[in-house]
């Protein structure tokens, strides 16, 4: 049979894929980590309410952006020596933030760090695909890859609110130095070097137009989040759309296009992908309200909230780990569906919250959502990584890791502006007698608008607007809730019929070719990669000779 020629990964593979966890936690972490800083690094730079928000957004903003240039750039020149690029100018990038002296120096240094954060993101994810022939083994990498990711996201909050308690806002930055510093020595002796053989030049037009149009959109829809309806966030949004539909007519005309659009026509990579999109819009979306609800409404310190937030990351690791056994017998595709379904229960938690509800519903309905769409979060990106031939999947995973970027972007964006609007519309009315006819339009806005209010107005007017103000909120978050519920039994539906027959060679050890929808490539890949020849001609080729010591 083919499957006794599978190459398993030994302990060389494993150490790796330590090495490649720990900075993808690094680049999800330095998106949070900077929060609680945010009032002593203000005291000490001054920066301006324009400069301040460019500190806290321009990383995330390059990343997008940077994310697929930097995945195809990793296939031609090599995902190791990437990596390894990445890593110095991350370290570096953070020292520079760590002192940085102005805010201006601080935009510049976080501007840095987005764009090493954009080379290391995909670099480690390919490298993966590249080091785990076996279908199961490459599964739970991916798994333990995805966790460490959004582990970062959770424990970020943890290690900067400790971090203060000691030291300075920039010691923040420096947690990364040692990391990189790790993954320099131990890179090179643990991780292959693998590239594209017949890789073409990179086109330095789409690099600028795919970064030009995914910082445009980005930018336009957190804008859209924070200011509503206005002329430059309509402006920047319709701009990246015009500069995005430009940027694919590009790639199907070149004969070595940034982005191969041959990807698409990959039923597993295509649903994988649009799941995924709007997976991480609920996901890292309802994470936000829910952080919100947790300090605003229950009332909590941003450091308690960020302990609290840690049942729901550990139910979803769990699950993940799960799941991933689950899917090797019965498909990825059911068990995309159950954890869709499981999401749709927590939505429905969560839409029985009030301003009165305790941690323990708020924590429970959080937990059952991340119980159910890690899982497929993580499935979803083996899935694009799979479906890429060996040669593109820097490629694959550069756009999986940007739809993740900009899915969580949209996430926030969206169900804030929806919250927002709800607020606005419970408020309507509500606000006591006793606020001031000038506080009256600023306390409709926003609850954290009306905190600030309640305390400079008299105890019983103040206490009235609280209580009203997260009443209102409150209702917002579970009208949501209740929103997303259908949307994730349609999505679950969708998916599982879509993709049940995709990628079957995992769970009846046939060739990939059998499955219903999958194209010529896929089926190489069923019969060599996924069903278990990877240690033949299939992924050997595309390493041969590449390996590192």
């Amino acid at each position: 049979m083919e499957t006794e020629s599978v190459q398993r990964a030994g302990v060389r593979e494993w150490i790796g894929l330590a090495a490649l966890a720990l900075p993808a936690m690094l680049v999800i972490m330095d998106m949070s980590v900077l929060h609680l800083a945010l009032p002593t690094l203000s005291r000490d730079l001054e920066p301006s309410g324009a400069q301040l928000l460019w500190i806290t957004d321009v990383y995330g903003f390059v990343i997008a952006g940077a994310m697929i240039t930097m995945g195809t750039l990793g296939d031609r020149i090599g995902r190791r020596r990437m990596l390894m690029i990445g890593a110095v100018a991350f370290g570096l990038a953070s020292v520079l933030a760590a002192y940085a002296p102005t805010a201006e120096t601080l935009i510049v240094a976080r501007a840095l760090l987005g764009l090493a954060g954009a080379v290391l993101g995909p670099s480690t994810l390919s490298l993966i695909s590249a080091m785990f022939h076996d279908a199961e083994q490459r599964s739970f990498a991916i798994t333990v890859w995805m966790t460490s990711f959004m582990l970062g996201g959770a424990v970020g909050p943890l290690v900067g609110g400790v971090l203060l308690e000691a030291f300075w806002w920039g010691s923040v930055f420096l947690v990364a130095v040692p990391v990189m510093v790790f993954l320099l020595v131990v890179g090179p002796m643990v991780l292959p070097e693998v590239r594209d053989p017949d890789a073409g030049r990179l086109d330095l037009t789409s690099a600028a137009m795919s970064l030009a149009a995914i910082l445009l959109v980005v930018f336009g829809v957190k804008e859209f989040a924070g200011e509503g309806v206005a002329r430059l966030p309509l402006l920047s949004l319709v701009l990246g759309l015009v500069i995005g539909v430009l940027f694919v007519v590009r790639q199907r005309r070149l004969v070595e296009p940034l982005l191969d659009l041959k990807l698409f026509a990959n039923r597993g990579f295509s649903v994988s992908l649009g799941t995924l999109t709007l997976t991480v819009v609920f996901m890292l979306g309802s994470q936000f309200l829910i952080a919100q609800y947790i300090q605003m409404v229950i009332g909590m310190e941003p450091l308690e909230s960020a302990v609290w937030s840690l049942p729901m990351v550990v139910s979803g690791t769990i699950a993940m780990f799960v799941a991933q056994g689950v899917a090797a017998r019965v498909g990825k595709a059911y068990v995309f569906g159950a954890g869709l379904v499981i999401a749709a229960v927590g939505f429905t938690v969560l839409a029985q919250v009030d301003s009165g509800s305790g941690i323990g519903t708020v924590v429970t309905a959080a937990s059952l959502l991340f119980a159910g769409l890690m899982p497929v979060s993580s499935l979803g990106i083996g899935m694009i990584v799979d479906a890429a031939p060996p040669e593109r999947a820097g490629s694959a995973a550069a756009v999986g890791e940007t739809t993740q970027e900009l899915g969580g972007a949209l996430g926030i964006a969206v169900l804030g502006s929806v919250l927002n609007v709800a607020y606005h519309r419970g408020m309507s009315g509500s606000v006591p007698d006793g606020v001031p006819v000038s506080a009256r339009e600023t306390v409709t806005d926003s609850l954290p608008a009306a905190l600030e209010a309640a305390g400079r107005l008299p105890r019983e007017t103040g206490g009235q607007l609280v209580a009203v103000a997260r009443e209102s909120f409150a209702q917002g978050l579970a009208w949501i809730a209740m929103g997303a519920v259908p949307v994730m039994l349609a999505l679950a539906v969708t998916a599982t019929l879509l993709l049940r027959n995709v990628g079957r060679a995992d769970v009846d050890d046939v060739g990939g070719a059998e499955g219903e929808g999958v194209n010529a490539a896929e089926a190489v890949r069923g019969r060599e990669g996924e069903a278990g020849a990877a240690g033949g001609t299939g992924r050997s080729a595309s390493t041969a000779g590449t390996r590192g010591p």
